[in-house]
C-alpha cells in the first residue's frame, strides 16, 4: 500500500462475487474463499495487549484487510473491522443494497502517518440503467480500546466524503423532478456557475420540483434521515425532464456576492430588494458548506443598534437624530462596565453623532430610564418584532433561521442593545432590518413569489414614519462621515449604513458585520474573525451593493 499499488499481497487484483454483486477486490487473505484470514484479527489469547500509536506495518495491515472485505462485498467483516461495529455495518451493506453498486475496484494510495487515502471506482446498476462513479476518499487506523488491535476509525466519511451519522447513499427514483432555476429576468443560475446556490438550488427542487413542470429521474444521492433537509445528488442515471423554476435572485448581484465572499475563508452575505423583500443574492464562504448566510445564528453586533435606535425613539428615550446624548468613555449597568473602541467618548454629541461612530456607552445609558418603567428586557425584543418582523415565521421559500432577542435580564440587558448577549442573527436578517429602514416597513424576504405555493407571509406593522426618516438619516451619516465611510466611498446613489463587531467567547478577534443600501438594494454580511465591521464585511456588502 506504501508503494501506492492497487493492494495485492498475492498476485493482484481479482474479482469475487458477493450474493451476486461482483466487486474487485484484493487477494489478501483466504477468508474471502473460506479459510482463516490470518490477518490483524487473530491473536493469541495469552498473547499481551499492544498499546501505542500503530505502526506503519498495523496500518498497511489493518487498512488492507478492511477494504479487502469491503470491496468485496462482506459489509459483516469489513465492520468487524472497524472500532464501530454496530454503526458500519448497515452503512457498508448500503452500498450494495441501497445505493445499487454493482462493482467496485478500491485503490490506496500512500499512507500518510496513520492515515490511508484511496480511490473508488464503481458501477451503479439500478432499473436496467448503469453509470460509472468514481470519487475519493480516506480512513484512518487507530488501536482499539478494548482488544488492542490495530482497526479502522469508523466514520461514515470513509464511505463517502459527504456522508454524516444522519445520511446514507441510496439509488432510485429522485425524490422530486429536476429543475432549470432562473433569475428574475430568466437568466439560468446552476451550481457550477454560482457554487454558494447549491443547497439553495437542492432546496427549491425539494420544496417547488414537481410545481416546476419536471418529471423525475433516476439518480444516486446523499439521503437525509431528516426531511426537511433535501437529497444531495451524486450521480444521475437518468436525468429525468426538467421544469422551469423563476427565483427573484439577480445573477449579476449574485456574481458580485460570489466573488466578495471568496476573499475570506468564513463569509456570508445577502441582498434584499427593500421595497418588495425579494431576495437578490445569497453567498457563503466556504460555498460548499452550512448556509451561514440563511440559517447562521450569531451575535450581530453593533449593526443591532439599527433596531436599538428604533426602540430608544419608539419608547422616548431620545427625541431623534438632533437630540443630545451622552456617550462617555464607559459606563457600567449593575455593577457591570461596557466602553467604547479604545474607550472613546464624544463630548457635548448628538444621538446621530453616537449611531455614526458606534458609541455603545450611549446605547446603554440612554436607555437606563426603561428600567423604571419594567420594559428594560422585553423593549428591544417587542420592537424588533412589531417593526421588523423578527422572530416571526418567515416562509421565505427555503429553510431560512430567523433572528431571536429573547428577553434579558441584569447585564445581559445592557448587552443586547449592542448586539451582544442572547441575540443573534444572520446575514439574511440584518439584510432584511436594513431593508426595513430604508423602506419604511417590514416585507418578508422572499426567493420565490409568493403566488408560487400561496404561502403566508409574516407581517409586520410600519414603522412611524419619524423613525424611519431618523433611521435613514443616521445610516446616511454612517456612510458619508462615520464608521462606514471607507468602506461605502465607492457606491453611488442613495445610501446608509451600520457598523458592527461582535466578541465571541474563545475566538481572538471579533466577527466583522456590516449592513448598508444603496438605493432599493440592501445588503449585510459576517466574516468570521473579521475584526472591524468596515475593515472586511463592509468591503463585501459594498460590491454587492455596486452590482445594482
Amino acid at each position: 500500500m506504501r508503494s501506492g499499488a492497487k493492494v495485492a499481497v498475492v498476485g493482484g487484483v481479482f474479482l469475487v462475487v458477493a450474493g451476486g454483486v461482483g466487486y474487485g477486490g484484493y487477494n489478501l487473505y483466504s477468508g474471502l474463499t473460506g479459510g482463516d484470514s490470518g490477518g490483524s484479527d487473530t491473536k493469541s489469547a495469552s498473547a499481551p495487549k499492544e498499546t501505542g500509536p500503530p505502526s506503519a506495518d498495523e496500518v498497511d495491515r489493518a487498512a488492507k484487510d478492511f477494504l479487502a472485505a469491503w470491496a468485496g462485498g462482506n459489509a459483516a467483516e469489513a465492520a468487524q473491522l472497524t472500532n464501530n461495529a454496530a454503526d458500519a455495518e448497515p452503512l457498508l451493506a448500503g452500498y450494495r443494497d441501497r445505493a445499487h453498486v454493482s462493482a467496485a475496484v478500491i485503490t490506496p494510495g500512500e499512507a500518510v502517518g496513520a492515515t490511508v487515502p484511496f480511490t473508488v471506482k464503481a458501477t451503479v446498476t439500478f432499473e436496467g440503467q448503469s453509470k460509472p462513479w468514481s470519487y475519493a476518499s480516506e480512513l484512518s487506523v487507530v488501536r482499539g480500546l478494548t482488544t488492542g488491535r490495530a482497526l479502522v476509525d469508523w466514520a461514515p466519511t470513509v464511505v463517502h466524503p459527504k456522508l454524516t451519522k444522519d445520511t446514507t447513499l441510496k439509488t432510485d427514483k429522485a425524490s422530486a423532478p429536476p429543475i432549470k432555476a432562473v433569475d428574475r429576468k430568466g437568466r439560468e443560475l446552476t451550481k457550477e456557475k454560482y457554487p454558494s446556490l447549491g443547497a439553495v438550488l437542492d432546496s427549491l427542487r425539494e420544496k417547488y420540483g414537481d410545481d416546476a413542470g419536471g418529471t423525475a429521474g433516476i439518480e444516486l444521492v446523499v439521503a437525509s434521515a431528516n426531511e426537511a433537509t433535501p437529497d444531495q445528488t451524486l450521480l444521475t442515471l437518468t436525468k429525468g425532464k426538467e421544469g422551469t423554476l423563476t427565483t427573484t435572485l439577480d445573477v449579476d448581484v449574485q456574481a458580485a456576492a460570489e466573488k466578495a465572499v471568496q476573499k475570506y475563508g468564513q463569509a456570508s452575505v445577502v441582498a434584499i430588494k427593500p421595497s418588495t423583500g425579494e431576495i437578490r443574492a445569497v453567498a457563503n464562504s466556504p460555498a460548499g458548506g452550512y448556509n451561514t448566510a440563511l440559517q447562521g445564528a450569531q451575535a450581530p453586533g453593533s449593526t443591532m443598534k439599527i433596531v436599538t435606535a428604533a426602540m430608544m425613539m419608539d419608547n422616548g428615550v431620545v427625541k431623534g437624530p438632533g437630540a443630545k446624548v451622552e456617550c462617555p468613555s464607559t459606563v457600567a449597568w449593575e455593577g457591570v462596565p461596557f466602553q467604547n473602541l479604545e474607550r472613546f467618548e464624544i463630548k457635548n454629541g448628538t444621538f446621530k453623532d453616537s449611531f455614526r461612530r458606534s458609541c455603545n456607552t450611549a446605547f446603554i445609558k440612554a436607555v437606563k430610564p426603561l428600567t423604571k418603567r419594567g420594559n428594560a428586557g422585553t423593549a428591544l425584543g417587542d420592537t424588533a418584532r412589531k417593526y421588523f418582523g423578527i422572530g416571526l415565521d418567515w416562509q421565505a421559500g427555503i429553510a431560512t433561521v430567523d433572528g431571536s432577542v429573547p428577553e434579558s435580564a441584569g447585564a445581559e440587558t445592557a448587552a443586547s442593545y449592542i448586539g451582544q448577549g442572547k441575540i443573534t442573527m444572520n446575514a439574511l436578517n440584518m439584510a432584511s432590518i436594513t431593508a426595513t429602514a430604508k423602506n419604511g416597513g417590514f416585507h418578508q424576504p422572499v426567493i420565490v413569489p409568493k403566488s408560487l405555493d400561496d404561502r403566508e407571509l409574516a407581517t409586520a406593522q410600519r414603522l412611524p414614519g419619524s423613525i424611519a426618516q431618523a433611521l435613514r438619516e443616521m445610516m446616511r451619516a454612517t456612510a458619508q462621515y462615520g464608521t462606514g465611510q471607507a468602506a461605502m466611498a465607492g457606491v453611488g446613489g442613495d445610501k446608509g449604513a451600520k457598523t458592527g463587531s461582535a466578541e465571541v467567547d474563545g475566538q481572538g478577534k471579533s466577527n466583522s458585520w456590516f449592513t448598508g443600501y444603496a438605493d432599493d438594494l440592501a445588503a449585510a454580511a459576517v466574516v468570521q474573525s473579521g475584526g472591524h465591521g468596515g475593515d472586511a464585511a463592509g468591503p463585501v456588502v459594498a460590491q454587492v451593493l455596486r452590482a445594482r
